[in-house]
């Protein structure tokens, strides 16, 4: 499903000079499995799983998702990849303001071109608790309501993989728990693979494999 080749990414400094944030990382995934990428602040964490998803192109090395080499893609093809084959939960959430819950679902199943958006919409929102808060905006929605609405967005496109970025960052313990629950237990019903990045040991335990970075490398692979 996922696999990288010695991955690097690099930067230009100012004097001239190259900032490498992630070195030389390899793995590779199979459908359905469950894997942390975890270490401190800077590691390179989210930068991997950038590149991984195709959000940002590496220095040197290669990704292929779900069989497709993602490396010599332009950044419209990258894209399709992405709506066909990939799901996103992110730490701050990243809905539309201006969108209810359903509409905020809706968006990337329109964007597909799927005749029943907003069945299905309606269905994976009631899967995540929010059946009573279709028509609420984000602003009206807690931080545990709204992270609920992104978990739904992202499985509503049956993904194949899902990538999911300090997504309980923002949520107290009781939101945060009752969040990976629901994260692991959709994911195991839909099969989806899962790419977690997090700080936190206990969440990592809960997958299949756990890819320790520490300043850009690998520093082990449990």
């Amino acid at each position: 499903m996922l696999k990288t080749t010695q991955l690097t990414k690099s930067y230009p400094t100012p004097d001239g000079r190259q900032l490498t944030v992630l070195e030389d990382v390899s793995f590779d995934l199979a459908q359905g499995d469950t894997f942390a990428i975890v270490g401190p602040s800077g590691s390179g964490k989210t930068t991997l799983l950038g590149l991984c998803a195709g959000l940002d192109r590496a220095t040197s090395g290669s990704v292929t998702l779900s069989d497709v080499p993602l490396d010599n893609l332009s950044e419209d093809e990258r894209a399709e990849v992405r709506n066909r084959y990939v799901g996103f939960v992110f730490q701050n959430f990243q809905l539309i303001p201006t969108l209810t819950a359903l509409e905020n679902v809706m968006v990337p199943l329109e964007l597909r071109g799927d005749a029943g958006a907003e069945a299905t919409a309606k269905a994976w929102l009631e899967k995540v608790g929010l059946s009573a808060r279709l028509d609420h905006y984000p602003a009206q929605l807690s931080g545990g309501e709204q992270q609920r609405v992104c978990i739904a967005r992202a499985f509503a496109n049956q993904p194949r993989i899902l990538f999911a970025d300090e997504p309980t960052g923002n949520l107290d313990a009781d939101n945060a728990a009752g969040l990976v629950d629901l994260i692991f237990d959709l994911n195991r019903t839909a099969g989806t693979t899962l790419v977690l990045v997090t700080h936190d040991p206990e969440l990592a335990k809960r997958t299949g494999r756990v890819l320790r970075l520490k300043g850009g490398k690998v520093e082990r692979m449990d």
